[in-house]
């Protein structure tokens, strides 16, 4: 005879006792918080698709990166906004490039914060592609082995200037494999790497390029992103990434990829990290200002599913909130 079992309804009406047999928590110390420095900007600028996102200059970036160190989060993750754009990227590895110079301020300011590098192109190529780009066919091509090679000396002139970890978001093929090579080079054995393995081309992207004044200026990302029809894909590419040296891995977008971050972690057990990218950040904060959701409620609960899925790690604009919610 089949012998059911009775619903723990007390456990579940005694506030302390169900904290404690909760399979899931967020912790402040599990947070990492996407900054924005600027060469254009004097002081803060908003982002109006972000609310309560700004881009900073340099000592405005040192300011709050203290305050976001002083609430309890061990990290931010750095995005740079050249004021002079180019082909090449070239002030993607200026040794007294933006993020290079923003690393050095924060490591001298705040030292025990954790400063993620993004190495990529499209902050500061004029097309505004991850990659350098040839377009004498009639239809533009990224070069991938060409763009390896200055995503290398990107991820190198980060290091030189302190970057504690450095985190490719390109997706080119082979990058990680030639970034540990370049960085083991230059003497940076032990830096960490930590891949945007799985990121999909997806349409929740826009107000980050607003932000970081990187969209397109011609054609799309498809070519070099992943399908997000494509789950298999997702798990070859983390493969071939924690192979060619990837010790943490990150899982962008957040929402429509829970299933991908549950089958990394699953799978491979390294160190995971998942992007509450901005698309996500601003059609909530967009149903919170029209009073169609309770923010922090909902906040909280899209973080518990990510952390249920696997995340060890949340990159989440909401990391100042929460650390406030969290005590």
């Amino acid at each position: 005879m089949l012998q059911l079992l009775r619903r723990p309804r007390r456990v579940r009406s005694n506030e302390a006792l169900r904290q404690i047999v909760r399979e899931n928590s967020i912790e402040t110390r599990q947070l990492i918080y996407p900054m924005f420095v600027s060469e254009k900007v004097d002081r803060a600028e908003a982002i109006s698709s972000m609310p309560g996102v700004y881009q900073y200059s340099v000592d405005e970036l040192v300011e709050n990166a203290k305050r976001v160190f002083d609430l309890g989060i061990p990290a931010i993750l750095l995005f740079g906004i050249p004021h002079l754009k180019d082909e090449l990227g070239s002030q993607a590895f200026d040794p007294n490039g933006i993020v290079q110079t923003a690393v050095r301020s924060l490591k001298h300011s705040v030292p025990d914060l954790l400063v993620i590098t993004d190495v990529c192109l499209c902050e500061y190529t004029s097309h505004g592609h991850c990659g350098i780009v040839d377009k004498r066919k009639g239809r533009f091509e990224v070069l991938n082995d060409r763009s390896v090679e200055v995503l290398v000396q990107t991820a190198v002139s980060q290091a030189e200037a302190g970057a504690d970890v450095v985190a490719p978001s390109d997706m080119m093929d082979g990058r990680i494999g030639a970034i540990r090579s370049g960085l083991d080079q230059a003497g940076f054995s032990d830096l960490p790497i930590m891949s945007y393995a799985a990121k999909f081309s997806s349409a929740f992207y826009g107000p980050f390029r607003e932000a970081a004044e990187n969209a397109p200026q011609f054609g799309d990302r498809q070519s070099y992103q992943m399908d997000p029809a494509n789950a298999n894909e997702a798990l070859r590419e983390v493969a071939l990434d924690i192979e060619e040296g990837a010790d943490l891995i990150i899982v962008k977008p957040g929402l429509p990829y829970l299933d991908i971050l549950w089958r990394v972690k699953e799978r491979f057990g390294l160190p995971t990290a998942v992007y509450n990218i901005s698309g996500e950040y601003a059609m909530l904060k967009a149903a919170a200002a029209n009073g169609w959701i309770e923010e922090k409620r909902a906040v909280l609960e899209l973080i518990i599913g990510f952390r249920r899925a696997g995340a060890d790690m949340v990159i989440t604009y909401w990391a100042k909130d929460l650390a406030s919610w969290l005590k």
